[in-house]
């Protein structure tokens, strides 16, 4: 099992714990919403590619609320069951390259809107195949502001996400830094060493895909 496919078993059973109408970061979407979503990259690719590209956008949110209007016991069936046969998402490594970010991103998107919430204990083998996502970060932060170091405080080593002046080292757990990078600034809980008036632009830039 890839530390991907553990953080879905993991996700499944907190749908199971919320609920398919409780709230998630990705505002408006309900954790009916955010399921749906995973089950749409997932399972129907013609679909999925509108994630990317905005002109389908239209056609994918329209495939999407299809599947959402499904039962809520079937969504969570669905995603439980893993990859469909025909998935490249079936081999190890396709598994972590595809769903490491995604799966861990959006259990956040659900965890941390909860009353009470405070930050996982992550398993070693997730927060490994997390600092490789770090290395992906230029993609995600390139409209950045600024210049970023993104800097783990657990021993995995620091990236370059975006060459510039000023540069703003954001520093913190690896898992932190991938929320950090996928958009979620106002709810990762990392530090900043840097000009002020660079952190602040940062705070509130989009980033993501």
């Amino acid at each position: 099992m890839t530390a991907a496919s553990a953080e879905r078993r993991r996700l499944v059973d907190t749908l199971r714990d919320v609920g398919p109408d409780a709230p998630t970061l990705c505002h408006p979407w309900s954790v009916r919403d955010l399921a749906a979503h995973l089950i749409v990259r997932e399972r129907r690719p013609d679909a999925a590619i509108g994630i990317l590209v905005g002109p389908l956008a239209g056609y994918t949110d329209k495939v999407q609320r299809r599947v959402a209007a499904d039962p809520w016991d079937t969504l969570v069936a669905r995603l439980d069951g893993g990859p469909p046969a025909w998935s490249p998402a079936r081999v190890a490594a396709v598994d972590r390259a595809m769903n490491t970010a995604e799966y861990f991103v959006h259990h956040e998107d659900i965890l941390r809107v909860q009353p009470g919430w405070s930050p996982r204990q992550l398993d070693p083998a997730l927060v490994d195949d997390l600092a490789d996502v770090l290395k992906r970060a230029k993609l995600l932060v390139r409209k950045a502001p600024c210049g970023i170091v993104l800097a783990p405080d657990d021993g995995h080593p620091s990236v370059t996400a975006k060459q510039g002046e000023p540069t703003v080292t954001v520093r913190g757990a690896v898992g932190e830094l991938v929320l950090w990078a996928y958009g979620r600034q106002a709810h990762a809980v990392v530090g900043y060493d840097g000009p002020a008036d660079a952190v602040t632009l940062l705070q509130t830039a989009t980033f993501g895909i």
